[in-house]
């Protein structure tokens, strides 16, 4: 059943022209009719079947004006290394132990950052891991000996960017309590992350295809590429 605030607001936008992003938040805030502080999301639709097999995308982007999001993270490492992990501000740190209790199904985190040694260990678990997309990658800097910088950007704005099995990309760039130039800092940084991406990629076309963005409980808009990518 369709609520009384959703019928309130504009219809079939996501078929109006493409527009710049500083125009649209405009009117994405404007839709941002709940109580709570909704979400500023891009849906990205990428170029990712081609003929030498399928793109798949897998990377971080540190945001510059924050995800203002808590995210709680565990780190798995030696004990010389614990108050390396504590003193960054890491909400769970543990070994072989903790290690036990994540193969008993006791996740509590949203984010786990491991040492390379202690990675051995963990990667028998990627059936506990793998599906809630959890596991450590060195490739994403959470598998590091550096744990102070891990647990630092896990905390102050790192997103992971990744596309599903029919090239759909979703990421937040903040909420709408942010300012509009919060906003649109994060929307450059994921643009350059897969300015990047495309240049490592042997690609026939754009990678993207489409950019939309939408609130948590609004309506969407079609976004208008600032870079050719």
């Amino acid at each position: 059943m369709t609520s009384k605030r959703f019928k309130k607001l504009p219809k079939k936008t996501n078929s109006l022209p493409a527009e710049n992003i500083d125009k649209l938040l405009v009117e994405v805030k404007k839709n941002c009719t709940t109580k709570f502080d909704e979400s500023i999301d891009l849906n990205f639709q990428i170029n990712h079947k081609q003929k030498k097999g399928e793109i798949n995308i897998r990377s971080v982007v540190n945001l510059p004006g924050g995800t203002g999001k808590k995210i709680k993270v565990a780190v798995v490492c030696e004990e010389a290394k614990s108050s390396e992990a504590k003193n960054a501000g890491a909400d769970i740190v543990g070994g072989d132990d903790f290690i036990e209790k994540i193969k008993d199904g006791k996740i509590d985190f949203e984010k786990l950052i491991c040492t390379p040694s202690m990675m051995i260990k963990l990667s028998k678990l990627g059936k506990v891991l793998g599906p809630k997309g959890l596991m450590p990658n060195p490739k994403l800097g959470s598998v590091t000996e550096d744990l102070k910088k891990a647990v630092s950007d896990s905390k102050s704005g790192q997103v992971e960017i990744r596309n599903d099995k029919d090239g759909n990309l979703g990421v937040s760039i903040g909420k709408k309590s942010f300012n509009d130039d919060q906003l649109i800092k994060n929307y450059n940084a994921i643009l350059e992350s897969l300015e990047k991406e495309k240049s490592n990629i042997t690609l026939k076309g754009d990678l993207i295809k489409s950019l939309f963005i939408t609130s948590t409980m609004g309506v969407s808009y079609k976004l208008k590429l600032s870079k050719n990518i």
